[in-house]
């Protein structure tokens, strides 16, 4: 039962009552803040990219871990089990140069690859093979999906008039058997982050058990594979070279730039910089170790790569591809393989052009049968979609559907069965899970805190409240403002509680001071004072001794960039995942922060340090709480009981997940308001824990 003291506290701080009609927000501010945030950071990453690869030695010591790391980001570490391929040939189809096989297979149980192999007729066998993976080239007819193998079928159709084994794969979203490849783009998937899922990493899967199929062909030559495609094909085809060592030609195609452009470059309005809103998820790894993606081009090396792009390609933008290319092709120097790695440049837009084809051809050529003479396309007559359709009607127990729900499992904390044991096994444990948090959720954490930077903004007294603010740097180019409110007349306050609030708990906090604030508040329009609340929390405030600190992270408040769900939001989360980051993780940053400036607020000294927070915010000063052990208590409203609720940090899931987090700050004492009573499983583990280690009310 709630303290009269604790009661006071929870009518006060978090019984805001909603506003008739918030302001919108100012966002110019807080997009500016963001843009040189995300250019900075930028930059940092791409100056580190291969800065330490000197010598030869020098990367190929680095790279078994640099292949693990890339792997790991594409949630495939360990790799998974490589279980029965299953394949099925439903049907040829014949002509007098080519029989194409329709056909089948899956990468894991239930995950149905769906696949046209073409095979030469007047070839010498075993032949070289290439693996063809598609772009986002839809064939829909009256609401059938035939799959972009249907879109793209005159490139294996030239390989294989030319001499090779083609197999062309059809991908997760756009294949006969559709999943999904746009859960943060604009399906509000945060969850997957949780997770570090991505469906690049189901495309990277499907392509290597592709080529465990081709060597079981009596046709193909397994010393002799080649991998290319287009757009979407065209990141998957780098993944693939950089993955599988089996590989030995590598042709992406307007698949490429680095970290700069889907990042900074390619403004289509000042909400949406970079040119990864223009991408689906398909095209990304989850960035956990920080990477610039001439990492990927460097780890095919010294095999055969060719980067083609066009140059005037609106989501794969010059300068994108040059700097990559340029910072790359150091590594293939340092095995004397210049003419390995070429940058095939031509004219026109993001296309599917000849000059793109025939360039991608000579290569392959060059490389897999030692041919270099001249390259030439003819037109080819193509085949109605539905001769090239595998499945009669989907298999009862796909789940292509679906398999974003299990392709990567949450981790599993199984404490010891003997009571007894379990306080000295969570000693170990809970320092083993808070350094995987900072390796895997939190490595985009600055690794040395900038100066604060504390300065005294304003102080303005009203009707027996004191409103101070303090600014201070959180991160380099994210200067934020810090609120303490007290009694007027209390000098020294006994307790300090602070808030971290999200954009419906700063309208409410905000209007509850009024219009004698509105300057310290840095409010463009003066909120509604309600007078009821102004006087209770005056009269708790100065019969209590306490102080109330408010801190808005990143993007919320005086910061705010967009509206939560817009197209706007969505891209700027997306691009801070990019980063190695995520928003919510860089705000548990920001608290942390603002607890900082108020250890160096020098009447505050020796007084007790609260923290509280509401829904995602709850989570997220649950986390600051975890990392600053002088918080003395955390009084957390609507806590999400999973992450797949909220708040959205990288691989979090991948870790532990809320009621482990919470029995981190055990044996401090944590309220928790209005739990979901419904979710009374998900706080099981805690529960348990609490009953040994004691902290949970």
């Amino acid at each position: 039962m709630l303290t009269r003291r604790v009661a006071a506290l929870a009518a006060c701080l978090l019984a805001f009552p909603c506003l008739a009609a918030d302001p919108a927000p100012d966002t110019t501010r807080g997009d500016k803040m963001l843009d040189a945030y995300f250019r900075r950071q930028t930059k940092e990453i791409a100056d580190a990219c291969l800065a330490d690869v000197k010598t030869r030695g020098d990367w190929e010591k680095k790279r078994p871990e640099l292949r693990r790391q890339f792997l790991d980001m594409m949630g495939l570490w360990p790799l998974p089990a490589r279980t029965p391929l299953k394949p099925v040939i439903t049907g040829t189809v014949d002509s007098e140069l080519i029989t194409i096989e329709k056909l089948h297979f899956q990468s894991v149980p239930g995950l149905y690859v769906t696949a046209n192999l073409y095979v030469p007729k007047k070839a010498k066998f075993p032949a070289p093979a290439v693996l063809y993976v598609c772009g986002h080239g839809p064939a829909i007819v009256d609401k059938v999906s035939y799959g972009n193998k249907v879109t793209y079928q005159h490139h294996p159709a030239w390989l294989a008039e030319h001499g090779y084994v083609c197999l062309i794969l059809d991908t997760l979203d756009l294949g006969e058997l559709q999943g999904e490849h746009h859960g943060t783009h604009n399906k509000g998937m945060w969850w997957w982050q949780t997770l570090g899922y991505t469906p690049a990493g189901v495309e990277l899967w499907n392509a290597i058990r592709a080529l465990d199929y081709l060597e079981t062909r009596k046709e193909v030559d397994a010393k002799r594979l080649g991998v290319t495609g287009r757009s979407g094909g065209g990141a998957t085809s780098w993944w693939v070279g950089a993955a599988d060592e089996r590989v030995k030609c590598i042709v992406p195609m307007a698949g490429i730039g680095d970290l700069r452009a889907h990042v900074v470059e390619g403004v289509a309005d000042r909400y949406r910089k970079g040119v990864i809103t223009g991408h689906c998820d398909c095209m990304y790894f989850v960035n956990t170790y920080r990477w610039d993606f001439a990492m990927v081009a460097a780890l095919c090396a010294p095999r055969p790569l060719m980067l083609g792009n066009s140059d005037a390609d609106d989501i794969f933008p010059v300068p994108g591809y040059r700097r990559l290319y340029d910072k790359a092709n150091r590594v293939y120097d340092l095995y004397g393989a210049a003419d390995r790695f070429v940058l095939l440049e031509t004219k026109g837009p993001h296309k599917d052009t000849p000059e793109l084809r025939r360039g991608a051809f000579a290569w392959l050529n060059k490389w897999l049968k030692d041919d270099t003479g001249d390259v030439t396309e003819r037109e080819y007559p193509r085949l109605e979609p539905q001769k090239l359709k595998v499945f009669d009607r989907a298999p009862a127990d796909a789940i292509n559907a679906t398999v974003h729900e299990r392709f990567i499992k949450p981790a599993v904390i199984e404490p010891p069965q003997d009571p007894e044991k379990v306080r000295d096994w969570w000693k170990g444990k809970s320092e083993e899970l808070k350094k995987d948090l900072l390796a895997k959720c939190f490595h985009g954490w600055p690794d040395k805190a900038p100066p604060l930077g504390v300065k005294p903004a304003d102080d303005v007294k009203s009707d027996g409240l004191r409103l101070r603010a303090f600014d201070f740097t959180s991160e380099e180019a994210i200067n934020l403002r810090l609120w303490l409110l007290t009694a007027e007349k209390v000098e020294k306050p006994s307790l300090v509680v602070l808030t971290a609030v999200d954009e419906a708990g700063w309208a409410h906090w905000t209007g509850e001071l009024g219009p004698a604030f509105q300057d310290v508040l840095q409010l463009a329009a003066a909120p509604k004072l309600d007078g009821t609340k102004f006087a209770q929390t005056r009269k708790v405030l100065e019969a209590n001794k306490w102080a109330f600190a408010t801190v808005a992270p990143r993007g919320v408040g005086p910061t705010c960039y967009a509206e939560v769900g817009q197209p706007a939001d969505n891209h700027v989360k997306r691009r801070f995942a990019l980063l190695g980051q995520t928003l919510d993780g860089q705000r548990v940053w920001d608290v942390r922060r603002g607890l900082a400036v108020l250890r160096g607020v020098d009447e505050l000294k020796g007084a007790p340090l609260w923290l509280q927070g509401k829904g995602d915010m709850a989570g997220i000063v649950l986390y600051a709480g975890i990392f600053e052990p002088d918080v003395a208590r955390l009084d957390l409203w609507r806590l999400p009981p999973s992450h797949r609720q909220g708040p959205t940090f990288l691989n979090v899931r991948r870790v532990l997940d809320t009621p482990q987090a919470l029995a981190l700050v055990f044996p401090r004492k944590v309220i928790l308001y209005e739990k979901d009573e419904g979710a009374a499983k998900s706080w099981e583990g805690a529960s348990q824990l609490e009953k040994i280690l004691g902290a949970v009310r």
